[in-house]
């Protein structure tokens, strides 16, 4: 039994997305699969709302905001490079395997895990072959999304450090003396 994805909001969701190529194999090796890659990002930049991301030799890592659902800016991803590479590069087989994967950030602190995750998959990569990460390519990233940036806290302008007891009776009740 598959799992349910959330419903879509259409805005304060930012979200890590992994998918890999049919077969693993080892397309992005080549500079021609991983420079018409690029191109598809950033023919659809504006949906997507891509912050970073990281291009390795057999899978694709994406940190984005959609500004669609996100099945759908993956299928402008996975489908518009297939799309390209079948033409620009004559491919006649399989581009990626089925699905993804995804994970909503939840605050700063996985977005931070996140975006190390990035840095160290791409330095590890290096080594075996071609590795992209977003952040020190040229796109024109996405900055942090507002609704992760971290709130400043009522306490440090000397306000309350916790909201203030409720009664635990409830409304109306009566308390036993």
């Amino acid at each position: 039994m598959r799992p349910t994805r959330e419903v879509f909001r259409q805005a304060d969701q930012t979200y890590f997305v992994t998918f890999q190529t049919a077969r693993r194999k080892c397309l992005f090796r080549r500079q021609s699969w991983s420079s018409l890659f690029l191109q598809t990002l950033e023919k659809y930049m504006s949906q997507i709302g891509l912050h970073d991301f990281a291009i390795m030799p057999d899978h694709v890592h994406l940190l984005l905001s959609p500004l669609v659902p996100l099945e759908r800016a993956v299928q402008f991803v996975k489908g518009g490079f297939s799309f390209q590479a079948k033409r620009a590069l004559q491919w006649r087989g399989d581009i990626w395997q089925p699905g993804f994967s995804d994970h909503r950030i939840r605050d700063i602190d996985d977005w931070d895990h996140h975006i190390d995750y990035l840095f160290k998959n791409t330095q590890s990569a290096r080594s075996e072959g071609r590795a992209i990460r977003g952040a020190t390519g040229t796109l024109r990233l996405h900055p942090l999304p507002p609704w992760l940036k971290p709130q400043l806290s009522a306490a440090a302008n000397g306000g309350a450090e916790a909201p203030p007891l409720q009664n635990q009776f409830g409304k109306g009740s009566m308390q036993a003396e």
